[in-house]
């Protein structure tokens, strides 16, 4: 009889655990994020968010581990809006620079960070539609990739930290007033070239040159800054300079034709117009054997002569190493903005050889980026 009653015992022991547990299980929740964007642009969303304890070590997609960051609340998932207004490989470089930047700091997607990936594909409408997308769901943190991404954002949320990359005068560009010590809610990481390297570049490439070709969005603002820039060190060096605009991708080619037989060279900077739509570029300077010097490593790679730049990763590595100080407490004030480090040349001798150029052979010894 005891030895029943015990038994008894043990199971009512068994099933009040089991409902224990039952309850207990039924309190966690499985969350989706669901996000509409405009047209043409794209979405990423997280389903099954997960906390993690303090001090713990996450695992990333690509199966490396990383340490969370000290002062990261393991129990948050992050919300991180993304906007860029182009699709061409420097941008797309800043973005996947800036992501990794965070996973190296322990924000990992698809355990305490969601990334929402917008793309404006060029049109100015679409970039201030997914600003507002942004400010309606009250982000964390919005990166804002290149000149107009930014300028949308910052009209759309004066709450929201925003940290910019790729915007050449962030000032001039209406972000921020002081770069030293923002004062409201925007900092970031800009891409100022410093041009005269790059007149450089041309002079040691083409001895001869006596015109330059500036092909650029007049309806850029960083790239008109730049071109001013450009235009004061070239007549200084005692060059001419020729320019031709185009307010979209679709109109890169006939102004690239526009400067057949007028200059000895073609200067394409970091306007993402240009760049956008550089194969078209390439193909009025095979043709017409003229040497095409960019102002990005990223296009040398697609098909240019040289260029003396920046990497676009290391760029946005840059932009994520700011958004990881921001997301563990330090005041935006005390976040200046930065600027784009390590100049390097890099050059794609196929390419030159295409434009009719041969390469100096001590440029190819200080190369080192090589195509």
């Amino acid at each position: 009889m005891r030895t029943a009653r015990k038994a008894l015992n043990i199971l009512g022991l068994v099933a009040l655990s089991a409902a224990f547990a039952f309850v207990v299980g039924g309190c966690g929740t499985s969350t989706e994020t669901t996000t509409t964007a405009p047209a043409g642009t794209e979405t990423t969303a997280l389903s099954g968010t997960e906390t993690t304890a303090a001090n713990t070590t996450t695992s990333a997609a690509d199966g490396t581990s990383s340490s969370v960051a000290s002062g990261t609340q393991v129990d948050k998932v992050y919300k991180i809006g993304i906007t860029q207004i182009v699709s061409h490989p420097a941008l797309d470089a800043t973005v996947e620079g800036f992501i990794d930047a965070l996973t190296q700091a322990g924000y990992v997607e698809g355990k305490n960070v969601a990334y929402d990936r917008q793309n404006a594909q060029g049109d100015m409408a679409n970039a201030t539609t997914i600003a507002q997308k942004f400010a309606g769901d009250k982000d964390d943190l919005i990166l804002a990739v290149a000149t107009p991404a930014s300028q949308a954002v910052v009209k759309a949320t004066s709450t929201i930290t925003v940290i910019f990359a790729a915007v050449t005068d962030p000032v001039a560009a209406g972000l921020l007033k002081n770069p030293e010590a923002p004062e409201a809610n925007v900092t970031g990481v800009s891409d100022m070239l410093p041009v005269q390297p790059h007149l450089d570049l041309i002079k040691e490439l083409v001895p001869n040159v006596k015109t330059i070709g500036l092909l650029y969005n007049s309806g850029e603002t960083n790239s008109v800054i730049l071109v001013e820039k450009e235009k004061a060190a070239a007549e200084a060096m005692g060059l001419k300079v020729v320019e031709a605009t185009a307010a979209n991708s679709s109109e890169v080619l006939a102004a690239a034709q526009s400067l057949v037989d007028r200059v000895d060279a073609i200067s394409v900077l970091t306007d993402n117009t240009v760049v956008s739509a550089l194969e078209s570029v390439m193909k009025v300077c095979q043709e017409k054997k003229i040497p095409l010097i960019a102002g990005d490593i990223n296009s040398v790679e697609r098909g240019a002569a040289a260029a003396r730049a920046f990497d676009y990763y290391d760029h946005g590595v840059q932009a994520g190493k700011m958004a990881v100080r921001v997301l563990q407490g330090t005041p935006l004030s005390e976040i200046p903005v930065e600027y784009a480090q390590n100049l390097q040349l890099a050059v794609n001798t196929a390419a030159a050889e295409a434009m009719g150029l041969t390469i100096p052979p001590e440029l190819l010894t200080k190369a080192q980026v090589k195509y």
